[in-house]
């Protein structure tokens, strides 16, 4: 059985030493009541509520899995006491707005509870990590009438949230979709079509769910743009905080999946269903990007947050498992072997995780820092500025943290030898579980399409050129810091490289637009990797600038291998990209 302990010390180190979140977000409008004393206590009752409540049913959710029958789901057993305790505790609603009952906390600390929750059950995150999407949906866009009428239930956890995008004949391509809306004489449209991979559509957990559904008007325009939003209850309220009539809204089945086998993936029927239009007619796909940029966010938490209890894991085996002797001799003398960590292959595995998890950390506080900076910073072009950062690294953060999050969970399973391919030990569900992370909202190919075809070229390549002038301040302002020396020249070096190759690529894609897709794997994990480097070139410099203890000598000492063993990838990665594209066009689909 596994085991997890929220990694409560690095968030604080995070938090104080490298980011200055107090000065740079907790000091915003809105946080002032974030303290020292809060912030602790958000930390470590976040973290007790995720070790000792939601990890315990994590593996005995895997085994049980979501249950169907008749058009009703059961979640597994504990998960309903797990989410009401949840939920009630407040954990749901942390950074949700105070208008409607949330706390309104920074999302910087959201993030962070939203990592402890993937780390200890990733299914049962799912379940809270929709709703709080929907709730900033339907905030954005929808009609005031319609805000009090769900959002309260929805920030309390009472009812909770979907987002209902593709379709079976569909897939990403939502400008595909068939599901259509009709007015009616009361104001409300008549919805029918169906649904499928529709993440927490039916389940026991709430009194309520709360669709938000993507369907065409009558005479609607082709493709994207003939697209609209539409608010569609499980129950129709009842006008006093409750549940009335059932809407024509039905599961017809759920999903048998690889992993996330607690959180219920279904299809979802609806046969002249009520709904509720939310925003502008014809402007739904716009408007329902405000949960999906959010759930992209979400699904890069997951693969860190996998990877780091597998790491976890993996650490206390590789320290109790006695196999063979170090090449350097006898570390063991008073066993029959030494335990596996004394070995070099074991140790490149574990600070391979430790490297990717704890970069990727810091770089996912530092966006949540921006979203905070947009929401709630008081200058117009400090919020501008946060916003074309969360805009130009959304797809990095999606693609990037679960590619990672699946080779880190297998490089864990991997120390485990044997016994990691066993269901007992808990490690082939982590591997399971994260290999969804690289598919859902948006194909991790579609996240770098995304980057290449569209971020690249916004505001005539406006977004990056602010992104990479960013990173040269930073080099330049600690060039002759001694703290920052070993860290500065790699993190320059990589920085030009990458501005130079994003160059090279928008010239080729003029002649060639296949340029584009043939790079654009390569040429996200280039972005990201050199990003991970700023991330740790600042962690770094903060390890040595504390005092040495354990946890600022072993900090340093990941640093050190980020840059002398993973960041060097980008060298063949570059390569690899400037070969063009001809090698993977020129070959006739037949001969595939």
């Amino acid at each position: 059985m596994t085991t997890y302990q929220a990694p409560v010390r690095d968030f604080k180190f995070l938090l104080n030493d490298v980011l200055n979140t107090k000065e740079k977000v907790f000091s915003l409008p809105g946080s002032e009541a974030l303290d020292d004393e809060l912030l602790d206590m958000v930390l470590e009752e976040g973290a007790k509520i995720c070790e000792e409540v939601l990890h315990p049913i994590n593996h005995s959710g895997d085994q049980q899995g979501c249950q169907f029958n008749d058009g009703v789901v059961t979640t597994p057993e504990g998960f309903k006491q797990a989410y009401k305790t949840y939920t009630e505790a407040g954990w749901s609603s942390l950074s949700l707005t105070t208008d409607y009952g949330g706390q309104g906390l920074p999302e910087t600390l959201n993030f962070i509870i939203e990592e402890m929750t993937c780390s200890a059950n990733t299914s049962f995150s799912l379940y809270s990590v929709l709703t709080h999407g929907a709730v900033n949906a339907i905030q954005a866009y929808a009609t005031e009438a319609l805000k009090q009428e769900y959002l309260p239930n929805m920030v309390a956890g009472v009812w909770s949230g979907t987002m209902c995008l593709t379709e079976s004949h569909a897939g990403t391509d939502l400008g595909m979709v068939k599901t259509k809306a009709e007015g009616q004489a009361d104001g409300s449209y008549s919805i029918n079509g169906s649904k499928i991979f529709i993440t927490g559509g039916e389940h026991d957990l709430t009194d309520n769910i709360v669709h938000l559904v993507l369907a065409r008007l009558p005479d609607a325009p082709e493709g994207v743009k003939g697209i609209s939003l539409f608010i569609v209850p499980k129950f129709m309220p009842d006008g006093k905080g409750g549940v009335g009539e059932r809407n024509a809204v039905k599961c017809g089945s759920i999903e048998h999946k690889m992993g996330i086998k607690a959180s219920s993936t279904c299809v979802i029927n609806f046969d002249g269903a009520k709904g509720f239009l939310v925003g502008e007619e014809n402007r739904g796909l716009a408007h329902m990007f405000t949960l999906m940029n959010l759930a992209r966010l979400a699904i890069g938490l997951q693969g860190l947050a996998l990877g780091e209890v597998a790491y976890q894991n993996a650490v206390i085996y590789a320290r109790e498992r006695l196999q063979s002797r170090s090449l350097s001799g006898v570390k063991n003398t008073s066993g029959a072997a030494d335990p596996i960590i004394v070995h070099a292959d074991v140790r490149r595995m574990l600070l391979t995780t430790r490297a990717y998890v704890e970069g990727c950390r810091g770089l996912s506080l530092w966006i949540a820092m921006q979203l905070d900076i947009v929401h709630r910073h008081p200058e117009p072009q400090a919020r501008e500025t946060a916003n074309n950062y969360i805009e130009l690294l959304t797809p990095v953060i999606k693609a990037f943290f679960s590619d990672i999050g699946y080779e880190t969970t297998t490089l864990c399973q991997q120390v485990f030898g044997g016994h990691g391919y066993i269901q007992e030990t808990g490690m082939e569900q982590f591997v399971r579980d994260a290999r969804i992370a690289q598919i859902y909202e948006g194909t991790n190919g579609v996240q770098a399409l995304d980057l290449v075809r569209r971020k690249l070229f916004i505001d005539e390549g406006g977004l990056p050129k602010q992104f990479f002038a960013m990173l040269a301040a930073y080099i330049k302002t600690h060039e002759g810091d001694e703290q920052h020396a070993e860290f500065i020249e790699p993190l320059k070096s990589a920085l030009l490289r990458l501005t130079n190759l994003t160059q090279w690529l928008v010239n080729a894609a003029q002649d060639n637009p296949d340029e584009l897709g043939a790079a654009s794997t390569d040429y996200l994990r280039i972005f990201a990797l050199t990003t991970l480097g700023w991330m740790w070139a600042q962690m770094g410099a903060a390890a040595k600038a504390a005092d040495a203890d354990k946890f600022h000598k072993t900090k340093l000492v990941t640093a050190r291998f980020y840059f002398a063993r993973l960041l060097p990838q980008i060298e063949g990665l570059d390569t690899g990209v400037r070969s063009g594209a001809e090698h993977m066009m020129s070959i006739n689909e037949a001969d595939f």
